[in-house]
């Protein structure tokens, strides 16, 4: 059997948690499926290099820009570009006006079925949601086959906020391979930076991006005693606002930003307490591969973090926007390893539970192949 075809309309391709996800279905899907990846940020396609070279995938130079006015002739030019798919695949707001032009000629140009995934919200949704993007999603969506969300707050934002009907929202927990997490890296697994003897660290996996508000993180870490660092993975844009947050409070020497790390499983093991900052978030993968390294988590009370982490972990996640109370809780696990020890242990029976990659990678792969199946051929 040919390999079907399916197109993903990505708000950015860069390294981060959804774009993660994609490319392990993609790697684990194999070559049932050929992929064309289409980006709304151009460039911003950092996640290629973890597709595996045995997948069939494309990247068109050509195709229409995600990012425009949605004029009725520019929606129409997004429609015709899916044509000859077996499946499109949209991603974020980023990608919403590929939806709507989906919707729109859907049925006049005979367009495959379409499945729109939601993650989260940028800056400028995370604290209270746009009306009108309420109202475009909406009316966006109404077409679409499958809306898949990761998390409890997003499923109840599509079916109360966007209106859309229960068959038609599916929550999908994001998971990990939490076996691969077990393993204690070697000190040097990290390029440039090694754990030295009686350091502790603080560690976090994130795009540095301003909604992650990683300069709070800085400061919430500065009074811990000098044994303690702050190492922070990821690329992007606030890179100077936090080193300039650091300096400003004279930690630059244990604040660490090594870069985006492509295999989180052999290195977050390395961390001692697993640290988020974040304005908004609806279910991070970084915390389950926190968990599956059997670390306490401190982070804000954002999306599902509460009732993701075992129940022992459940003091440390402080009010959103409280760093008084987020420094609290780096010092409170900072003080105290047993404590730490028993959180972890906790989180890592929790992840093996509940987050393992296999259930992830069945839920969807039903979800694509039944849509496509339903759909019926070209």
């Amino acid at each position: 059997m040919n390999a079907r075809r399916v197109l993903h309309l990505h708000s950015s391709f860069d390294a981060g948690g959804k774009e993660v996800r994609c490319v392990r279905l993609i790697n684990a899907f194999g070559s049932e499926f050929a992929h064309t990846i289409v980006s709304a940020e151009r460039g911003a396609m950092a996640a290629a290099k973890l597709i595996s070279s045995a997948i069939t995938v494309d990247y068109p130079g050509n195709f229409p820009s995600l990012v425009g006015s949605p004029a009725l002739g520019r929606l129409k030019e997004l429609a015709r570009a899916m044509a000859g798919f077996d499946l499109v695949l949209t991603y974020n707001w980023g990608a919403m006006d590929a939806v709507m032009a989906h919707g729109l000629f859907a049925r006049s140009l005979g367009l495959p079925p379409l499945i729109h995934h939601e993650d989260g919200f940028n800056s400028d949704e995370a604290e209270r949601l746009k009306t009108r993007r309420n109202i475009y999603r909406r009316l966006a969506l109404r077409r679409a086959s499958a809306l898949v969300v990761p998390s409890f707050r997003l499923e109840r934002i599509a079916r109360e906020v966007w209106h859309q009907p229960a068959r038609r929202v599916h929550r999908i927990a994001n998971g990990i391979p939490t076996a691969a997490y077990a393993v204690l890296p070697a000190p040097d697994a990290l390029p440039g930076l090694v754990k030295g003897e009686g350091e502790k660290w603080i560690g976090t996996l994130a795009g540095l991006r301003a909604v992650k508000d990683l300069p709070a993180m800085v400061r919430a870490f500065a009074p811990l005693p000098p044994e303690w660092r702050l190492v922070i993975l990821g690329d992007g844009p606030e890179r100077e606002a936090i080193l300039d947050e650091a300096r400003r409070l004279g930690v630059a020497t244990r604040v660490h930003l090594p870069g985006f790390a492509p295999d989180p499983a052999k290195v977050v093991g390395l961390f001692d307490i697993f640290a988020l900052s974040s304005r908004s978030e609806q279910f991070p993968i970084s915390v389950v591969e926190a968990m599956a390294a059997g670390l306490p988590v401190a982070a804000p009370q954002v999306g599902d973090v509460a009732q993701m982490v075992a129940k022992k972990n459940a003091p440390y996640i402080v009010p959103k926007g409280d760093e008084a109370a987020l420094a609290g809780a780096f010092a409170a696990l900072a003080a105290d390893p047993a404590l730490r020890q028993a959180i972890g242990q906790a989180n890592w029976e929790k992840a093996r539970e509940s987050y393992d990659e296999g259930a992830m990678l069945a839920a969807y792969h039903a979800l694509y192949a039944g849509a496509i199946e339903e759909h019926g051929p070209r």
